[in-house]
């Protein structure tokens, strides 16, 4: 016997798509999340409320798609993968449409929450005021600081929430059809 005939492909040895999904979507959302880091602590851009919103998602999928990977390699039942997979796409999906709805308030599509986008209502006492002016840095939702070939951080939000759902489904579909 050769080692031709000895070799698989990849995708012939990819035994377990539960598994395969679920650490495809532990180390996406983990990579996202130390961008975002990246983003805030190197390069002093700051996170509006909605941008620290959307990292919630991220927060969940690490250790749940951990969770579920460890389950898939322990041979866990497939209706425990397969939940643990769908809440993990729930989650994305989730937070793909609040990505969108965040591009969609730095584009001028609609108005955004008042405690980023809308007017400041309570500037407080005169004297403490000015006190605290250089104090404060109020990051808006409605202003990019940051793109790149037309996209803001929001934008590839969701299209990182929509890879990781559609990953999930992959993982579902697929173990589904193992059965």
């Amino acid at each position: 016997m050769t080692f031709q005939a000895t070799a698989k492909p990849w995708h012939a040895r990819a035994t377990n798509p539960a598994l395969a999904a679920a650490l495809a979507i532990t180390a996406i959302a983990a990579a996202t999340l130390a961008g975002a880091w990246f983003f805030e602590r190197v390069l002093d851009i700051r996170p509006c409320p909605l941008c620290l919103e959307q990292r919630y998602a991220y927060y969940l999928a690490v250790p749940l798609g951990a969770l579920v990977a460890l389950a898939a390699a322990k041979h866990a039942p497939r209706g425990v993968l397969v939940a643990g997979l769908a809440l993990l796409g729930l989650a994305a999906l989730g937070n793909a449409w609040l990505g969108g709805y965040h591009a969609g308030v730095e584009w001028g599509f609609w108005q955004g929450p008042t405690e980023c986008s809308g007017a400041v209502l309570d500037l407080g006492k005169a004297g403490s005021l000015f006190d605290n002016l250089d104090k404060v840095k109020v990051i808006r939702c409605d202003e990019v600081q940051w793109r790149f070939l037309g996209l803001s951080l929001a934008g590839y939000n969701v299209l990182i929430s929509l890879a990781m759902a559609a990953l999930a489904a992959w993982g579902i579909v697929r173990s589904a059809r193992r059965a």
